[in-house]
């Protein structure tokens, strides 16, 4: 059976017409794009469309695309080469709320002597830009703020943090890999330093992502090595894998409207009914700026793990917050930065929906999930009208 997938902020199906574009590079077509004979030299040639194509759809220069392996490469990336390329910096500024490949990283450098000052969120994880205005330090050689919350789907004010960083002669970079495909981005607009991009996010492979880097910005390697993406990131390029996004950009960028007028609708739709038929179920986030695919939605009473588990028996996937810190039992960071309640906090559910998902899908849901709450609640030690428990500490 296949799956009613609401899981794509995590992951997304690859498109038929990429894996079509890919293919002939996964078999015939499997020379080295640097070698100098022409079999490889088509492929070589390849590698160049491909990146004009990003380029286009970012609206940059080709020279401004480093192919890396995955967002959080870029990310790093990013943030290392900031700090390689001003030494004397050892400042940098993000949000609570970001992805872990920041705030790992964050916490890592904190180790290592570095300062991070990470600014706070509201109930609806917006940013306070007069805060980040305080933050920045003579000393500060980045800042790093996601374009949207992958987690709630919230939409920072990028443009507005662009300027100002501009303004005040620090770096900025933004991880936009839940933005690209689902929010119109134009770099020759857009003030930004570096920005980073993940290819499984939208309907391209796992393995492949890009860092824009925009022309000037100054820039240390992360991977030491050969020649190749201009002597800016070493190792032999995957050049299935950039093949194929370059055809996912292009199909995001062709689908654009789509995304936020049908997927929306179906987004809308699927919230509005589980509001309507689930007592004591709220909203996180911000409902105005949003990525228009994502919806989390938080359960009073619940574990959102004993939800997960009982709708993926009826085939139905979802997350509780990101891929990349599934398995803890903790409540999510983002949703502790913004104050959500313990007894919300612990039943959020994140449904995030793409241009494959239909309206069966979102039918099945809300058939399905009042009674997998409902069921929960009837075993939920949390609930108002429970005894206490002996020697509770929860």
């Amino acid at each position: 059976m296949n799956p009613v997938y609401l899981d794509n902020n995590a992951t997304t199906m690859v498109a038929p017409e990429v894996v079509e574009a890919m293919l002939p590079y996964l078999g015939h077509w499997y020379g080295n794009p640097s070698s100098m004979h022409s079999f490889g030299g088509h492929v070589g040639t390849k590698l160049k469309e491909a990146r004009a194509d990003v380029a286009a759809t970012l609206g940059c220069k080709p020279e401004e695309v480093i192919f890396t392996s995955c967002g959080s490469e870029s990310d790093n990336t990013a943030i290392l080469s900031a700090l390689a390329a001003n030494p004397e910096k050892r400042h940098l500024v993000t949000t609570r709320v970001e992805h872990p490949a920041v705030l790992s990283l964050a916490k890592h450098l904190e180790e290592k002597d570095y300062e991070v000052t990470y600014l706070a969120v509201d109930e609806k994880g917006r940013l306070d830009l007069e805060e980040l205005a305080r933050s920045i330090r003579r000393d500060t050689a980045i800042v790093s703020v996601m374009y949207a919350n992958n987690e709630t789907g919230t939409i920072f004010p990028v443009p507005e943090i662009a300027a100002l960083c501009k303004a005040r002669g620090v770096l900025f970079h933004t991880d936009a890999v839940q933005a690209v495909g689902k929010v119109d981005i134009d770099l020759t607009k857009l003030p930004v330093d570096m920005l980073a991009l993940s290819g499984h996010k939208l309907h391209a492979p796992k393995g492949v992502g890009v860092l824009f880097v925009r022309q000037g910005t100054p820039f240390r390697p992360f991977l030491i090595g050969g020649h190749q993406e201009r002597g800016r990131r070493a190792g032999t390029e995957n050049t299935a894998g950039i093949i194929a996004l370059a055809a996912a950009m292009k199909l995001a960028r062709e689908n654009i409207a789509a995304e936020n007028t049908q997927v929306k609708a179906l987004r809308d739709r699927l919230e509005t009914g589980i509001l309507a038929s689930v007592p004591d179920s709220i909203v996180n986030g911000d409902l105005e700026h949003r990525l228009p695919n994502t919806s989390s939605i938080a359960f009073k009473y619940v574990e959102g793990e004993a939800i997960l588990l009982m709708l993926d028996q009826f085939g139905i996937c979802a997350s509780s917050g990101s891929a990349c810190t599934s398995g803890s039992l903790e409540p999510s960071h983002v949703l502790r930065a913004m104050g959500v309640p313990f007894t919300f906090a612990h039943g959020s559910i994140r449904f995030s929906l793409s241009r494959y998902t239909s309206e069966a899908d979102v039918d099945l849901v809300l058939e399905t999930l009042p009674g997998v709450i409902s069921t929960l609640r009837r075993m939920s030690p949390f609930r108002e009208d429970s005894p206490p428990k002996a020697n509770c500490t929860c």
